[in-house]
């Protein structure tokens, strides 16, 4: 499955940057802003890959079904907007993993659920994505993970078949949309895993415990 690879695309949140303190905070100023007692970062952390949803539920155990949801969301996202890269970091080894795939030359890209409002301007603010060949975010295309649309449309901007190329993520809907997408799989546990996420049921092709794992999967250059 991991030889002939070509180009590798990822995930975004839990996956290449740790961006669950900027998630967290977020909500959290919507709890003070209230007059409510700040929560631990440690409570929304879990949470992270759910994005807004997964934030409100923490914070105010507020779902979708809720009349609230809508206005709370847009706070939520305004808040994030605000400060979405004052804490977020690249995850340890990321960095190192790129340059190696550059070496072996290898593309690379993003396909997250992120709406472009937040992922443009993230991506082009962390020197990381200079040497992205694509970035697909949740609304580029009709369909967001787990439909395979966004993997297709980051392989067709690579020029890649998607036979040549691999999909890492963080999340069960990740492997569900490689799957479709006729790509190689890699799960990886080091992101943000709820209590309850199993990763070797998603039928994921490999699992890896941090970034440069997947190095040894693509073999020697």
């Amino acid at each position: 499955m991991f030889r002939n690879i070509r180009a590798v695309l990822f995930d975004l949140d839990g996956t290449l940057i740790d961006s669950a303190p900027d998630l967290g905070a977020a909500a959290d100023q919507m709890r003070t802003d209230r007059g409510m007692p700040s929560l631990s970062p440690d409570r929304y952390r879990p949470m992270a890959g759910a994005g807004a949803r997964g934030m409100l539920v923490e914070a105010f155990g507020l779902t979708p079904e809720h009349p609230d949801y809508e206005v709370l969301r847009e706070e939520f996202f305004a808040n994030y907007e605000r400060r979405m890269t004052h804490l977020t970091t690249i995850f340890d080894g990321v960095d190192q993993l790129i340059e190696q795939l550059l070496q072996r030359q290898m593309v690379w890209g993003v396909v997250t659920n992120k709406s472009a409002r937040f992922t443009e301007p993230l991506t082009l603010a962390m020197p990381l994505f200079i040497t992205a060949g694509a970035v697909v975010s949740g609304d580029t295309t009709p369909h967001a993970k787990p439909h395979p649309a966004p993997l297709l449309e980051a392989a067709s901007r690579l020029g890649m078949d998607p036979n040549h190329c691999i999909y890492v993520g963080d999340d069960e809907r990740d492997i569900v949309a490689g799957l479709a997408a006729g790509m190689g799989t890699v799960a990886a546990t080091y992101g943000y895993l709820g209590t309850k996420a199993d990763p070797s049921q998603w039928g994921a092709h490999a699992v890896i415990n941090s970034p440069t794992e997947l190095l040894q999967l693509l073999g020697k250059a």
